[in-house]
């Protein structure tokens, strides 16, 4: 296939793009490359790749030096014309979006960065996949946006009108945004709820990533919540797994689904929603050990009361993935965070 994969200087993305091009499908690799966390980060992204960090252009077209059937453009998605032109070119047969301006707390500073990058990016996708006969859109959703939900473990069928933050907002209105296109147009349309994704070359944003940063150069960590945190905790590995399962599969009209009763993650129309999560929540204070063992140090702890926009808890029910996709993501994250701690030893040459 020729797949278009937004976001693919970001943490996820650089990993669905190598797992497709290592299987062989042509891709397409598109990126603005902000300056949200540490870019040098994005570009060793990058250059895993092949890509020249010499020659970004927005209106070029770069091929990669190490797979002959990569190609990266630095574009925004709220560049209109560009993505238009692009498709229009390409001729993509699926499209997974990852773009996205990432980050809770951020919202609370930057809420227009949101709206344009997490809400008109995405009609800009969903306008080029319309007029382009794309057979499958895929696309990052968050398990933020279940907000003040309860419930756990959060399930796809639960309601998700009450989100905490701007950024869980922006990402309920992609999953709205989706069904509308899916619903009028028969575009196929997949949103993924990923919970805490970590592992190597993840974001410098992250619980992991500070903390280990911090504690290797004898600083102290924020423990929001006074430690009182619970996180599903997903590598990195088993979301790309889920992503390219929700790729190859493309979302179908449920026949049984009901306007009397209506089930939030199907329709009538090609529309599916899925939690990828590692089914296994783990207390903060157990991964802040975790990373303590594995550096060899123990963490100075700054205990603060919860933020704005956070949540205590999280903890996916993946029985849909398991039905639909007969998957369910497994990595121990004693293996997860041991394998964080050593590439960021090496990338760091500490």
């Amino acid at each position: 296939m020729k797949v278009l994969v937004t976001g693919t200087a970001g943490f996820i993305g650089s990993f669905v793009a190598k797992y497709l091009l290592e299987r062989g499908d042509e891709v397409v690799g598109l990126d603005n490359i902000n300056n949200y966390y540490d870019i040098n980060v994005k570009y060793g992204r990058l250059k895993r790749a092949g890509i020249s960090l010499d020659n970004l252009d927005y209106n070029k077209l770069n091929s990669s030096a190490k797979y002959n059937n990569y190609k990266f453009i630095k574009l925004n998605l709220e560049n209109k014309e560009a993505i238009d032109k692009l498709f229009k070119e390409e001729k993509f047969d699926r499209v997974c979006n990852l773009a996205a301006q990432a980050g809770v707390r951020y919202s609370l500073k930057n809420p227009r960065a949101y709206i344009d990058s997490n809400i008109v990016g995405f009609l800009n996708i969903l306008e080029a996949c319309r007029h382009n006969e794309i057979e499958h859109l895929s696309y990052a959703s968050s398990s933020s946006v279940y907000g003040l939900n309860e419930s756990m473990p959060f399930s796809v069928g639960d309601n998700v009108d009450h989100p905490i933050s701007l950024y869980a907002a922006s990402k309920k209105s992609n999953e709205l945004m989706a069904h509308t296109y899916s619903h009028l147009f028969n575009l196929p349309t997949t949103g993924l709820r990923f919970f805490t994704v970590y592992g190597p070359w993840g974001r410098p944003d992250m619980a992991l990533f500070l903390f280990t940063k911090a504690i290797l150069e004898d600083r102290a960590i924020d423990v929001f919540n006074n430690g009182n945190m619970v996180r599903d905790f997903t590598y990195i590995d088993d979301i790309v797994e889920g992503i390219i399962r929700v790729i190859d599969n493309i979302a179908k009209p449920k026949e049984s689904w009901s306007g009397a009763d209506p089930d939030p993650a199907t329709s009538k129309a090609p529309y599916r929603i899925y939690n990828i999560g590692n089914n296994n929540p783990v207390k903060l204070l157990d991964f802040i050990e975790l990373i303590e063992e594995n550096i060899g140090k123990k963490a100075q702890k700054n205990f603060l009361p919860m933020q704005d926009g956070d949540v205590s808890k999280t903890y996916a029910d993946v029985s849909h993935l398991i039905e639909d996709l007969d998957y369910k993501p497994n990595t121990d994250i004693k293996v997860g965070v041991a394998n964080f701690v050593s590439w960021y030893r090496e990338f760091f040459k500490l």
